[in-house]
């Protein structure tokens, strides 16, 4: 009876210090908003910066979306932009068609939102599917693919709208045969242009903050600790009955679904959207956000996200030896984040490292 108190106590222990880590995360990021917009009403930020700031919001997203999949679940994926592009050209298709019928922004942009995050997390069901049976370096190359195929077939699409109803081609324009006063949508490698730029840095951050509860909660259910299990050592876990197939799909959905908010967030920000915006490249960069913020770490990936959307831009100045400083502060980052010495340095100074050692001298004053 006392071991089931003591283990009990410990479980209580450790959700709070879960729930105060993300009333931490949740508290902090609402403070930089809240000074990011004192410094734009005052008038003390850059034109740059105030550029930055969606953009620092969808990354985020991007990034907190994809630890789902490569810290959370364990599987490492390389197509994460496949879903970003999906979401993207599904929420500005129906901005454009729908922006003479739905007069309300707010309904319009928050429609177009579900829709590009429903998109997505279809894609991303059909694809795992397929790629989750796969592991390691074949899944990384495989989703690798779905993100060039994605890029590579709207990169040729165009998609036309008449009273007739929605056209398709994959040759020009001229071969939709539109009625007079038709639109074309998607223009092929032009992408989409025209789309309403309902996006906001308002919006941004509640977005983040609600992808960050989204993914919070997924990870404290039961389903979460199913997937944290399938992680760690996926034999043991089917050996007692866990489904992997139903929760790898379950997170990788979910990671694509997220991933679609910040295309729709993305092609909502920028007159034109274009497919070759989220190639390889694209896949790599958000990679580079989860695993230097760490594996699994959302707090860390948010930070990240921001530190190197922030840098690259301001280093422009510099623009001979602007990548190398991008590198050596990479190099930097990883190492402070990753070496053991930098880690035990961390926890013993870190806000958490107080709390937690609070915690235990409590706990054997009690005992």
């Amino acid at each position: 009876m006392k071991a089931q108190l003591v283990k009990m106590k410990s479980q209580v222990q450790k959700l709070n210090r879960s729930t105060r880590s993300n009333v931490i995360t949740i508290g902090v990021i609402v403070i930089a908003y809240t000074i990011c917009m004192s410094m734009i009403k005052a008038g003390n930020m850059s034109n740059l910066l105030q550029n930055l700031l969606v953009a620092m919001c969808y990354y985020a997203i991007m990034a907190v979306s994809l630890n789902l999949t490569v810290g959370i679940l364990g599987q490492l994926s390389l197509g994460h932009a496949g879903f970003m592009c999906i979401g993207a050209f599904t929420g500005a298709f129906f901005s454009k068609i729908m922006v003479g019928t739905i007069d309300n922004v707010l309904i319009r942009f928050t429609l177009a939102i579900l829709i590009g995050a429903a998109m997505a997390g279809l894609f991303g069901v059909l694809i795992g599917i397929v790629v989750l049976r796969l592991r390691g370096d074949y899944l990384a190359i495989v989703t690798l693919a779905f993100g060039e195929i994605i890029k590579n077939v709207l990169n040729v699409l165009y998609i036309g709208y008449d009273s007739r109803g929605i056209h398709f081609s994959v040759n020009d324009t001229a071969s939709l045969n539109l009625e007079e006063g038709g639109m074309v949508i998607i223009k092929g490698a032009q992408g989409i242009s025209g789309t309403p730029r309902n996006s906001t840095f308002t919006i941004g951050v509640i977005l983040l903050i609600l992808t960050y509860l989204v993914i919070v909660n997924l990870i404290n259910s039961r389903s979460g600790r199913a997937i944290m299990a399938i992680r760690d050592n996926h034999i043991a876990a089917e050996s007692i009955g866990i489904d992997i197939t139903k929760y790898k799909i379950l997170a990788f959905s979910i990671s694509a679904a997220l991933a679609g908010v910040a295309g729709v967030l993305y092609s909502h920000n920028i007159a034109t959207v274009q497919s070759t915006k989220f190639g390889y490249n694209t896949s790599i960069l958000i990679l580079v956000f989860v695993v230097l913020g760490g594996m699994g770490n959302l707090r860390g990936s948010i930070i990240a996200a921001i530190l190197l959307t922030v840098l690259p831009e301001y280093l422009r100045f510099m623009r001979d030896y602007r990548m190398l400083i991008y590198a050596i502060v990479l190099i930097v980052m990883m190492i402070f984040n990753w070496a053991p010495a930098c880690v035990n340095w961390r926890k013993k100074h870190s806000l958490k490292g107080f709390i937690d050692n609070k915690i235990r001298k409590k706990a054997k004053e009690e005992a």
